[in-house]
C-alpha cells in the first residue's frame, strides 16, 4: 500500500508539474538499489535508454543489472564522482539516500551535483522521511527546511505521502482500507515527495 501511494503521488507530479511527454526524458536515479523504482518509471512511460542508475554497492548493482532492460545503463560507485557534464538530465531523482548520509558536507556536495546534472526547465525529484527515526541512529531524517537549503535556487513544490510504518503495521493488521482513512492524518505521513524544478 505504501509503494501503491508513492505510484499514485509520482503520477499526480507527472500530470500536475507538466513532465510529459515521458519517452524523451532523461532520467537518472541516484542510489537506485535493485532497481525497483527504475522500473516503475519504465512501466509509466519513460524509455530504458534514455535512464541510468547509480548505486554504491556492487551486490545491488549487480542485483539492479539482472533486472532491468539492458539498455538502462547502471553505474557502480560513489555518486560524487559520476563524470556527467553539466545539464545531463530532465529529471534527477532520489528515494531515500540523503536521510542516510549523516555526513552535512557530503549531503551539500551531492545536491550541488545532483542541481548541476539537472537541465534548465527540469529539476529534481526527491522521496524521502522528514522525521527521524529514534530506533536507527544510521538514518537522520531531512525537513522541508533542510530540503530548500540543500537547493536554494529551486522551485520546490511537495507533497506529504507514506503512512507512518509503525502505524500501518497496526492500522492493516485490523483491515487494509484502515490505512487510507488513517492516511487522510497528514501528520501520520513521514515523507514528502518533492519536484524541485530548476527555472
Amino acid at each position: 500500500m505504501m509503494r501503491q501511494e508513492k505510484e499514485r503521488a509520482v503520477l499526480r507530479w507527472i500530470r500536475e508539474c507538466g513532465i510529459t511527454p515521458l519517452a524523451p526524458k532523461r532520467l537518472l536515479e541516484v542510489g537506485c538499489g535493485s532497481g525497483a523504482n527504475l522500473l516503475d518509471f519504465i512501466r509509466i512511460g519513460f524509455l530504458p535508454e534514455n535512464l541510468v542508475g547509480n548505486d554504491l554497492l556492487p551486490e545491488r548493482v549487480r542485483s539492479a543489472r539482472a533486472q532491468l532492460p539492458d539498455s538502462l545503463k547502471v553505474i557502480e560507485g560513489n555518486a560524487l564522482e559520476l563524470q556527467f557534464p553539466t545539464a545531463s538530465f530532465d529529471v534527477v531523482s532520489q528515494s531515500t539516500v540523503f536521510t542516510s548520509i549523516l555526513d552535512d558536507m557530503f549531503q551539500e556536495k551531492l545536491a550541488r551535483e545532483m542541481w548541476r546534472w539537472a537541465i534548465p526547465g527540469g529539476g529534481v525529484l526527491w522521496y524521502d522521511f522528514i522525521y527521524n527515526n529514534p530506533r536507527n541512529p544510521d538514518v537522520r531524517g531531512v525537513p522541508l527546511s533542510r530540503i530548500r537549503h540543500l537547493f536554494p535556487d529551486g522551485y520546490l513544490r511537495y507533497w506529504r505521502v507514506t503512512l507512518a510504518p509503525p502505524i500501518s503495521r497496526i492500522v492493516t493488521r485490523i483491515h487494509p482500507t484502515f490505512y487510507t482513512l488513517v492516511n487522510f492524518v497528514w501528520l501520520f505521513r513521514t515523507h514528502v515527495l518533492c519536484w524541485i524544478e530548476k527555472h
